[in-house]
């Protein structure tokens, strides 16, 4: 089969509940706390991905399963309206749909509370074969809470790239703190990106690991090209032979929840239009950046054009329109 469309992304949708920014402690013994602001949006690491790289231009479809429930009714049509084809979007009949609850503290600090739902009961058969077939990039969110998926994984991105796809994986946090490296180190050698946050490439590169550069470049030792968010830091990418890297941008914040998957977005969209390492990773900091403008991960993800022009390097020269997106 040749690819038919740009992204298939796999794995979590769910509804998020934001609340904050908390001042004090998060209180129990029935004491009601009042914050400023709270929101309904849409959540999961893989949706939010999905939808920004909507956003960004590509031709995405989600595979995954929620609940046939209001809850999974509001994520498919979430999904939907931001432009994500949903036929794999499985609704199951008996379990619930995943719920987050975070709650936003000073700065990009946040506690975050999840419901798992169908997380667990999602598995390598809620991937349809055909999409695997005709996708030219394939990515995965949540490694550590769907470990029947994450099993999967391996044989997942190994038939997408028999078909010539690229493949991606943001593990995410490990809620049970084990950070095992068994399981994500079978997936490396069939993962061409490695999306983690700082704390997460030191934790997956193990112990003894120092700073992110040294995770980086450990990680990039295992398979893929390892690339590094770290917030208003900025980024860096290790492919191996070398580490590029790239600052944050200014902006007006609001919160961080789902930066990190816009950045993904941004690193995927930049890289199937055929950007080289360092300028893909500019992109995906300015993509990460711009979505912590409003409450929740979605609402003030990017246009191409509109992360285009917070691009440091980007110039008439070196960019130019093709399909009507700015691409180098």
């Amino acid at each position: 089969m040749s690819h038919t469309f740009d992204l298939l992304v796999i794995g979590d949708a769910n509804p998020d509940v934001i609340v904050g920014p908390l001042t004090e402690p998060l209180a129990f013994g029935q004491r009601e706390q009042l914050v400023g602001s709270g929101a309904l949006t849409l959540g999961g690491s893989a949706a939010i991905t999905a939808c920004g790289a909507a956003r960004l231009g590509l031709s995405v479809r989600f595979a995954g399963r929620v609940g046939n429930d209001p809850a999974g009714h509001f994520v498919r049509d979430a999904l939907g309206s931001a432009g994500v084809d949903t036929e794999a979007l499985r609704l199951d009949p008996g379990l619930s749909t995943p719920l987050t609850v975070a709650v936003t503290g000073t700065g990009d600090d946040r506690a975050i509370l999840t419901s798992p739902g169908t997380l667990a009961a999602t598995t390598g058969d809620d991937v349809p074969p055909d999409l695997l077939a005709t996708a030219r990039h394939v990515h995965a969110g949540s490694y550590f809470l769907m470990p029947r998926l994450a099993a999967a994984l391996p044989a997942l991105f190994k038939t997408a790239r028999s078909h010539g796809a690229t493949t991606s994986l943001d593990t995410g946090d490990d809620p049970s703190g084990r950070w095992e490296p068994e399981g994500p180190g079978a997936v490396f050698a069939e993962t061409d990106y490695l999306l983690p946050n700082a704390r997460e490439a030191v934790r997956l590169a193990g112990p003894g690991t120092g700073s992110q550069g040294q995770a980086a470049a450990l990680l990039a030792s295992r398979g893929p090209v390892a690339v590094v968010k770290n917030g208003a830091d900025g980024a860096l990418a290790h492919d191996g032979r070398g580490m590029v890297t790239t600052r944050g941008i200014p902006v007006t914040f609001r919160d961080a929840v789902g930066a990190g998957d816009s950045f993904d977005a941004g690193f995927l969209a930049a890289t199937l239009y055929g950007m080289p390492l360092r300028e893909a990773l500019e992109v995906a900091a300015v993509c990460g950046a711009l979505s912590t403008r409003a409450t929740g991960g979605t609402p003030a993800q990017a246009t191409w054009d509109e992360a285009i022009c917070h691009v440091p390097s980007a110039t008439q020269a070196s960019f130019v329109t093709v399909n009507g997106k700015n691409v180098s």
